[in-house]
């Protein structure tokens, strides 16, 4: 099977794989590596459950990841789990999987300064039209509730979640979290406009785009003109 590389992925918006990356800077290498490990099983099990067509399951192979057959077996499982739970079906069953949403002006508020962004997403789980509510999948070696819901501020599903809803009108969103410990339990944490996790998401993606705005963008892409600090120096854009 030939894999064939998403042209989602080329394209010229800002995405919060984006803003992770250069949020790398500011993180010790202990967070980063647990990041991008998450991310490498993640994006398999993503893709065996949202788009199986692009797993090469004759190289154990997925998006330019190589993987064992032990690893491959434990996301199988995985998906058989996702699969049988009723919510998680449901959901799937009235999804587009991997819907790109696009904005080529997405406004952002920072410190008292409004400017703007050209943002991409792509959904796992997009179910606006008949369920009007958005998902995402994550695999997690968590193997309780409580220890999932811990997990979603340590790796920024919060931010991620927030930017998602924000460019593509969610209201409601779903994390769903696979355990990678057998007995591979289903977790399920609802995200609401207006709530804890979405206000903390929204404000880490606010801080870490205005970083992003002030050191790769055209800084007259700007609609407020209004001073604001940089570690607690003022600066005035004009």
């Amino acid at each position: 099977m030939l894999e064939v590389k998403d042209p989602y992925y080329s394209r010229p918006e800002v995405s919060n794989s984006d803003l992770s990356e250069l949020e790398k800077y500011w993180q010790p290498r202990e967070l980063v590596y647990d990041l991008e490990q998450a991310y490498r099983f993640g994006s398999l099990i993503d893709a065996m459950i949202t788009e199986n067509h692009n797993v090469n399951y004759f190289k154990f192979t997925h998006a330019g990841y190589t993987f064992n057959k032990d690893e491959f077996a434990v996301a199988e499982a995985m998906k058989k789990a996702f699969w049988r739970d009723p919510f998680c079906s449901m959901l799937a069953t009235h999804s587009d999987m991997q819907k790109v949403s696009v904005k080529d002006r997405f406004e952002i508020s920072y410190d008292g300064l409004l400017f703007y962004l050209s943002v991409r997403c792509k959904w796992d789980l997009n179910a606006m039209i008949k369920l009007k509510m958005t998902g995402d999948i994550k695999s997690t070696t968590c193997t309780t509730q409580k220890q999932f819901e811990e997990a979603i501020r340590h790796f920024n599903y919060d931010r991620q979640r927030a930017w998602y809803m924000d460019i593509g009108g969610s209201d409601n969103d779903m994390l769903i979290g696979l355990s990678k410990v057998y007995p591979y339990r289903v977790f399920k944490v609802p995200v609401k406009r207006g709530g804890d996790i979405y206000n903390s998401g929204k404000a880490k993606y606010q801080d870490i785009a205005f970083k992003w705005w002030y050191l790769f963008e055209d800084l007259t892409n700007h609609l407020i003109q209004q001073p604001f600090c940089i570690n607690d120096e003022q600066l005035i854009i004009q």
